[in-house]
């Protein structure tokens, strides 16, 4: 699994929604021109962090590895899709930083957009091709394929809407399953919200007032969520087995439950606004119902 993806991802993500969240509701508004101070900072910032980080990439991870010539790798059967979750989400969330960037910078709606889609499709493509040069992975068409849904999920909400009515969401809670697998599914918290897919879930939430009139009177905070999750995983396509490691059968969850979309409750605090930015991309634990593919239903007073 490229578990550095949604790391670097969100990293990201926290740096640059961290600026002045009244700077980041106005990107919303008419262009008045280019600002050419500003597209140069917004550019030179995103060179640093482009080039930065993929070569901070390679020599905390690539270097240690056997290099080899370019060639492609089939993982869509590992962690049942849920590795491909985590790209999609990386990528929406790349396309959102690079919109509201250039937005900022003066730049049409449109342009706007287009520009956030290709810079997460230019990022991610260049993790793709490093794995495709490592003998330890490959290009995989499955990653880039998820890369270019989460790019295309924001920029045709924002070409069509001007606004994101469904968003990609992740939660975690703590599992059983590490402690077999340490090395592979984590040995503390941190590392296991990045590599233990068995607490992962990826949620597709929607904001229901956005599809009804503009005199309702229905919360504008209040989503309904559309959640992916598995279980049962002790190794990427077949589980390990072993003296200490007992038999799992692997399955899909899917659940549904509400949300709450930060960036929509009302508060004239920049201080607030600036929590709620960071913070738009966690699923609030809520009540949820699940139906899995043992072919059991489970409700959850509170999921995270």
């Amino acid at each position: 699994m490229r578990i550095r993806l949604l790391f670097i991802g969100l990293v990201v993500s926290l740096a640059v929604y961290s600026q002045d969240s009244a700077t980041y509701h106005s990107l919303r508004t008419d262009s008045m021109g280019i600002h050419k101070g500003r597209l140069t900072g917004v550019l030179s910032v995103q060179g640093a962090l482009y080039l930065g980080s993929l070569g901070g990439l390679y020599f905390l991870w690539y270097k240690d590895y056997p290099q080899s010539g370019f060639h492609f790798f089939n993982d869509d059967n590992e962690w049942l899709q849920m590795d491909k979750c985590g790209h999609a989400t990386t990528s929406y969330y790349i396309s959102m930083i690079g919109n509201y960037s250039y937005r900022w910078a003066g730049l049409d709606k449109k342009q706007s957009a287009w520009y956030g889609g290709l810079l997460a499709e230019a990022y991610m493509l260049n993790i793709e091709i490093l794995d495709g040069f490592s003998s330890e992975w490959g290009f995989s068409i499955g990653d880039f394929t998820a890369n270019t849904l989460g790019a295309a999920m924001f920029v045709s909400q924002q070409l069509i809407w001007d606004e994101q009515r469904f968003s990609l969401k992740f939660s975690f809670h703590q599992t059983t399953y590490p402690v077999y697998r340490p090395d592979l599914l984590g040995s503390n918290l941190i590392s296991q919200i990045l590599k233990d897919y068995n607490g992962q879930s990826y949620w597709l939430s929607g904001n229901i007032s956005t599809f009804l009139p503009k005199t309702s009177r229905f919360p504008k905070w209040l989503n309904i969520a559309l959640g992916y999750g598995a279980g049962g995983m002790t190794g990427a396509s077949a589980n390990s087995t072993g003296q200490i490691i007992p038999q799992q059968e692997r399955y899909r969850r899917f659940m549904l439950s509400v949300d709450v979309d930060l960036t929509r409750i009302p508060t004239h605090s920049k201080l607030l606004k600036a929590v709620f930015t960071v913070l738009s991309f966690i699923k609030i634990p809520a009540p949820a119902i699940e139906y899995n593919s043992l072919g059991n239903f489970r409700f959850y007073p509170l999921y995270y």
